[in-house]
């Protein structure tokens, strides 16, 4: 195998600390043949550490241009940040579960021998659908951004009205905390946690789960893929609001502000090595260590 062929490694430093996993995932790779390169970009609050013995932090959207495969070494907020790059570069993500739940990553620690399967080209990709959000104030597009689990908007220390509307009809009207607009690889995170449905990933749909909702009617709603969700917001100028994309940095909206979300064209492609189902991995980890197991 020649040597030209290149993995990016994507390490939480706050997770793996030391880079010792990351080490022992390259040093495997590389023993392979696989070019192995180590992206700096993510390392959350903490400072840049140095990288491990025999690596550097590479040019991140350089090494896109060529890379193979991206490896992310955390939760699945590492995923869904390496997802952005990925989904524009046309790469697939392996993620390893150095985290919590870790619903989107395909192996946990303990399964790092599948990582064999890599080199042979022993796995499949799984397509993810992601969503695009724009922010329009007065019929101006303010903001643009796309999500692979979903869009979050909600009030500060009040209440917000809002008003979703599908392709144009109006779906729910409530006064409560804010809003989900997930996609089904979103569904098992906030939106779950919320009220909201536990849908198959692999599916195509978009998810609206209402925030504490002031008003029994509030229901979730799952709709097709095409359609164009429409969140229009009210809220009082002492009481801000604002939205949140795969969990980023906020931005705040003011009243009579519309959210659009809509399918993107984007997908994330994800690389599956094991033989776990969805199910599965409900299974482990949501109900049974809900019943203490």
């Amino acid at each position: 195998m020649s040597t030209e062929r290149k993995i990016i490694l994507f390490p939480n430093a706050e997770n793996d600390i030391d880079f010792k996993m990351t080490q022992k995932v390259g040093d495997d790779l590389q023993k392979s043949g696989w070019k192995i390169v180590l992206c700096p970009a993510f390392i959350d609050s903490k400072p840049a550490s140095a990288p491990p013995p025999g690596f550097t932090f590479s040019d991140f959207e350089n090494d896109l241009k060529t890379a193979e495969m991206i490896i992310t070494l955390g939760g699945d907020g590492t995923i869904l940040r390496a997802a952005r790059s990925a989904a524009d570069a046309g790469i697939p993500i392996l993620g390893i579960n150095m985290g919590g739940k870790g619903f989107i990553a395909e192996l946990e620690v303990e399964d790092i021998e599948l990582l064999k399967y890599v080199t042979t080209g022993g796995y499949e990709i799984e397509s993810r659908m992601m969503i695009d959000v724009e922010v329009r104030r007065g019929g101006e597009v303010i903001c643009r951004d796309f999500a692979l689990n979903d869009i979050v908007i909600k009030g500060g220390n009040k209440v917000i009205d809002m008003t979703i509307y599908g392709d144009g009809h109006k779906i729910t009207c409530f006064t409560g905390d804010g809003t989900i607009i997930a996609t089904p690889t979103g569904s098992t995170a906030y939106s779950m946690s919320a009220g909201g449905p536990i849908v198959e990933p692999s599916a195509k749909n978009i998810i609206i789960t209402p925030i504490c909702a002031h008003v029994m009617e509030a229901k979730t709603f799952v709709l097709t893929a095409g359609r164009v969700v429409t969140v229009e917001v009210e809220h009082k100028k002492n009481n801000p609001a604002y939205i949140s994309v795969d969990g980023g940095e906020h931005i705040n909206i003011f009243s009579g502000d519309a959210v659009k979300v809509c399918k993107s064209e984007r997908i994330t492609q994800l690389v599956r090595l094991s033989d776990k189902s969805f199910y599965h991995r409900i299974s482990s980890k949501l109900i049974s260590r809900a019943a203490g197991d």
